[in-house]
């Protein structure tokens, strides 16, 4: 029997070099071969009389080898095997180009089937081009044993170079057949209860089903799994969380009255429920945790600023971080510019520069091991930087050790794991900060419950009052030097002007490869250094063009952003990098070249970048591609009433890996069938309540062992944290 933990090289046929195919689809062990899972199965199940063959159609036959040969095409410099085949009805030819080895395998007399399209001859009649073919015998057929790759459904997997899915189909099926019985970790009640079948029937249901019906149950119990085990995590992530102590902190009307009235707006009705929300889990003395919500420029900041100020007041310590140091210094410039007459400090902290506010204007740069005395003292009661604020250095004296952490805000980081709070003990040993993460993603709420359910939600689902909508328009090839016509006229009245781009140089392609439409767009795609070239020397060589990339250094950019914001720019070329919060009140236009590349959420992004001064703002979305779908996903920008609606339409449009980015989706390490079904709101609706049942009932899994051993090995394998 083989062990499901065992090496592959176990099986026959599997040495060294083929095993290291094997590891680029991340297939190392006999279960990794077996959760490998078909993407799509082909229907050669029906087996067909040669003379009932039609041109043009996917069909299987059965019969028997009556000549087999080869030739040379000197003209396309290739082999070609022909084989005639014969059954009772009739005989067609089958070729394969450039494999000899056929020669050795199918033999004259061979009885086999052969399954694929049926093509027209070059001189008439039929023929099988490069069709699959299995071996089979009289003993075979008259016991009516299951064949792998003919005479049923046939499943298709995610291939590599030099693994097909007829080699994968040769491994999987001795492994299933010959595999220890598997224990099941979804509690048997569970599967009655939602009909599922058991381990071991659906790995081979998945694999080789008799049926689709059999294959779609199969996969839908997988998904489940998955999602089932994403939601036992968060719930229990969220009870660990439950039972931590967390600085309680009940804050009068009064006071947070008083500090509203400081800040020269009112602030929206979403805004005022969100810091009313967090304000709620102050007075818990549980940790918070949660997610603050809203599409750009709806105000997530001065939110999160209050709340921050609101525990100053209560002689606690906050850590505010960024994912990048631009962002940074903007949230440090934003305390500065609206609570000019906090005198309980604030620090920038960053690789770069180290700086306190005192109110009144008074702001003194110091060195860091000065600034981490004082924050030591809690003579400092925000702390501003990036997400290295909490990381661990190398030297002893570069760790910021706090007095009294009592708020953790983090800027575009959804997800804040077990082990990243367990390094917040180190800053406060007997209480755990609340925890306060801010996106301007809008997630839809399937996706939410899915990836995010250890985390409660504040949403800001409108922009602050006075803000003028962003006249957004669809550019066609023909209307370009219209638009640069109208770009150049306003930068002469003094705006400013971002131009966006999805590549920051242009994409090689191997030499002599063959092109795929995929691959021609790639070469047409818009990019930063060819953008900026062309616009800085040709279309506006009178104005001031710069650009900004992710390969440039972070002082590079910190600097290029500076004079952009010191109106030293008129235009910047860049890539997404823009996307995560940069403010420049004065930018007024965002034009997004190659718009057809990006997601819809990531489209909204870069829109909210203007729009956020007392000036008119346009987006403009160029594209060269005006497909059926590329209209409709850029109408889908134009139409949408927010970024969640938007963020709906774009999940159903992509899927849920194009719609978080590759990064992010590998961040998160959600497997593929979670992530597909996370689109699926009944699924995720059940997986939830099945998981809060288990645990209400067995809150610690010590009457589920077998799960609770596998949940660690989930949360392992899908690092979650």
């Amino acid at each position: 029997m083989i062990k499901l933990f065992s090496s592959l090289t176990e099986l026959k046929g599997v040495g060294p070099e083929f095993a290291e195919r094997l590891k680029k689809l991340e297939i190392e062990t006999i279960r990794d071969l077996l959760w490998h899972f078909p993407f799509r199965y082909d229907d050669f199940s029906k087996i067909s009389k040669i003379a009932d063959l039609k041109i043009n159609t996917i069909a299987t036959i059965s019969g028997v080898i009556s000549d087999i040969k080869v030739r040379r095409s000197w003209k396309r410099k290739m082999f070609i095997i022909e084989a005639l085949i014969n059954d009772d009805s009739g005989s067609i030819k089958a070729i394969w180009f450039n494999q000899r080895f056929l020669l050795a395998i199918l033999k004259k007399g061979c009885m086999l089937n052969l399954a694929g399209k049926v093509a027209e001859a070059p001189k008439g009649g039929l023929i099988f081009s490069h069709p699959s073919y299995e071996i089979i015998s009289a003993v075979f057929r008259k016991e009516n044993q299951e064949t792998k790759h003919t005479g049923r459904l046939v499943p298709i997997y995610p291939e590599t170079k030099k693994v097909t899915s007829k080699a994968l189909r040769f491994l999987i099926k001795p492994a299933l057949d010959n595999l220890e019985k598997l224990i099941d970790s979804i509690p048997l009640s569970v599967l009655k209860k939602y009909k599922f079948p058991e381990i071991n029937k659906a790995l081979k249901n998945i694999h080789f089903p008799k049926n689709l019906e059999e294959a779609l149950i199969a996969k839908k119990r997988f998904a489940f799994e998955d999602l089932f085990f994403l939601q036992l995590v968060n719930l229990h992530q969220r009870l660990e969380l439950s039972r931590e102590k967390a600085y309680k902190f009940d804050i009068s009307d009064k006071c947070v009255e008083d500090l509203l009235n400081k800040i020269p707006f009112e602030l929206t009705a979403s805004q005022k429920k969100s810091l009313w929300e967090i304000l709620k889990d102050f007075k818990n003395p549980r940790p918070m945790n949660r997610l603050l919500q809203g599409d750009v420029g709806s105000g997530k900041t001065i939110v999160a600023a209050l709340a921050a100020l609101l525990i100053a007041k209560k002689n606690k310590q906050s850590a505010f971080m960024a994912p990048t140091e631009v962002l940074a210094n903007q949230h440090y410039q934003t305390f500065k510019k609206f609570f000019k007459d906090f005198t309980e400090g604030i620090a920038l902290l960053t690789s770069s520069e180290s700086k306190i506010f005192y109110g009144d204007g008074l702001e003194t740069e110091i060195k860091k091991t000065e600034l981490f005395k004082k924050i030591s003292r809690n003579d400092i009661k925000i702390i501003i930087g990036t997400h290295a604020l909490i990381s661990v250095r190398q030297s002893k004296s570069q760790n910021i050790v706090f007095n009294d952490l009592a708020l953790v805000i983090v800027d575009e980081q959804h997800r804040f794991g077990v082990r990243q709070r367990a390094k917040l003990k180190d800053y406060s040993p007997n209480y755990l900060p609340h925890f306060l993460s801010m996106s301007a993603t809008p997630i839809p709420r399937t996706l939410s419950l899915t990836l995010f359910g250890d985390l409660d939600f504040s949403i800001i689902n409108e922009l602050p009052v006075g803000r003028k909508g962003i006249i957004t328009k669809v550019v066609a090839p023909e209307n370009r030097d219209k638009a640069y016509a109208f770009i150049r006229g306003q930068v002469k009245k003094g705006r400013q002007v971002f131009v966006v781009c999805p590549r920051i140089e242009k994409e090689e392609l191997e030499e002599g490869k063959i092109l795929t439409q995929r691959d021609v767009l790639k070469l047409e795609t818009k990019n930063v250094k060819e953008e900026y070239e062309k616009l800085s020397k040709k279309v506006f060589p009178d104005l001031r063009v710069d650009m900004l990339h992710g390969k440039l250094k972070t002082k590079e950019k910190s600097e290029v952003m500076e004079k952009f914001k010191k109106r030293e720019i008129d235009i910047l070329v860049s890539t997404s990098v823009i996307e995560v919060g940069v403010d420049i009140p004065n930018a007024t236009i965002m034009m997004i070249e190659s718009a057809e590349m990006f997601g819809l959420a990531q489209l909204y992004q870069f829109r909210g970048r203007v729009g956020r001064g007392e000036h008119q703002s346009f987006c403009f979305l160029f594209t060269d591609f005006f497909s059926k779908t590329v209209y409709q996903r850029l109408q889908a920008i134009l139409k949408a009433k927010n970024g969640f609606e938007l963020a709906e339409k774009d999940l159903a449009i992509r899927g849920p890996g194009e719609f978080l980015g590759g990064q992010k989706i590998a961040q998160t390490g959600m497997p593929d069938l979670a992530m597909k079904a996370a689109q699926n709101p009944e699924l995720v609706k059940i997986s939830r309540k099945a998981a809060e049942d288990l645990l209400e009932k067995d809150p610690d899994l010590e009457n589920h062992l077998q799960l609770k051993k596998r949940l660690g090995f989930f949360e392992r394998k899908t690092h979650l944290e």
